[in-house]
């Protein structure tokens, strides 16, 4: 009778733990593991969203590579982008991570004033910079023109629209900087405090301590901010719609306008699968170089030992 309690006590026991993660592994499986493997089996297919799907194995592939020159200039223009916004983003992220982190009065107003542009709508953040970066009568230009400038048409003209976008695209830094600002503030004040009775300035102070010790956290950001660049397609959609001229015609509005305009489901999942594949590969490559820049406080470095010496009735040889 025991044993039968005890069984049955050691299976609940069991069984408790994935009865509570079950809501989010249902979620996974049905919201993105599913999906991910449905795309995966869609990109060997010509695959219609009316009508019977067709098999052509790695006919969308080819097609894609040989054929659609506009594949190669879509992923030209988000790499381009990327080369742009991911060096900003992080430097406006760590700049006011570095301000809100200083025992000031009133740094807790900014942090919010700061962190509120990242809790905003796509929608909204692009209504609101199309009336900021109208040529016209935006406020942007309308300011520059006080300093003398004729602001350009930024979105409008090919050679200034991507900038536009990457100037939009780089208001929502709330959540980095909170990052950085929370590594930051973990760092001992022990270590400025030994740098200022050694007459290093704020300058030095930074280079030498602050950007050392959070080199893990600028790892981490790098990684996520290059993936929202190449995935780029909200504020491009809404803002420009790809033009003026494509010259704004990002890797995701192609995927986008294959997918729901043009009705091409089974070229659209290949083109997804090769944007997983590029960003799979560059995110392994800055992980790869982060052994060179990224320094972990206890990490212990092995160095390499002294040959071992032996005494041979009194002589000394190489062992």
């Amino acid at each position: 009778m025991n044993s039968s309690y005890d069984r049955k006590k050691k299976f609940v026991e069991k069984i408790t733990p994935y009865l509570f993660i079950s809501p989010w592994l249902v979620g996974f499986i049905a919201f993105t593991a599913g999906p991910l493997v449905l795309s995966l089996i869609m990109s060997f297919h010509d695959w219609p969203v009316i009508g019977d799907a067709t098999f052509v194995g790695l006919g969308n592939y080819i097609r894609m590579f040989t054929e659609d020159s506009q594949f190669w200039s879509s992923l030209k223009i988000t790499f381009k982008f990327a080369v742009l916004f991911v060096p900003l983003n992080l430097l406006i992220a760590l700049i006011l991570a570095v301000l809100i982190a200083t025992n000031v009065k009133g740094t807790n107003l900014f942090r919010v004033i700061f962190y509120i542009p990242s809790v905003v709508s796509g929608v909204a953040v692009a209504i609101i910079w199309g009336w900021i970066l109208d040529s016209n009568n935006g406020i942007l230009n309308f300011l520059l023109g006080f300093v003398g400038i004729d602001g350009p048409l930024w979105l409008r003209d090919p050679n200034w629209a991507i900038v536009a976008i990457v100037i939009a695209s780089a208001w929502g830094v709330g959540n980095m900087m909170l990052i950085f600002y929370t590594d930051i503030r973990s760092i001992p004040s022990s270590y400025y405090e030994a740098a200022v009775i050694d007459g290093a300035t704020p300058w030095q102070q930074f280079i030498k301590i602050t950007v050392p010790v959070i080199t893990p956290t600028i790892l981490f950001n790098l990684v996520t901010s290059t993936i929202t660049a190449l995935q780029q397609l909200t504020l491009v959609i809404l803002l420009t719609g790809g033009g003026p001229l494509k010259s704004t015609y990002f890797y995701g509005l192609y995927v986008y306008e294959n997918a729901f305009k043009h009705h091409r489901l089974g070229y659209a999942s290949a083109n997804a699968w090769i944007m997983f594949i590029i960003i799979l590969v560059l995110t392994m490559v800055i992980f790869r170089s982060s052994s060179a820049w990224v320094f972990y406080e206890n990490e212990v470095k092995t160095k390499k030992k002294p040959k071992k010496v032996k005494i041979v009735k009194g002589v000394r040889e190489n062992g």
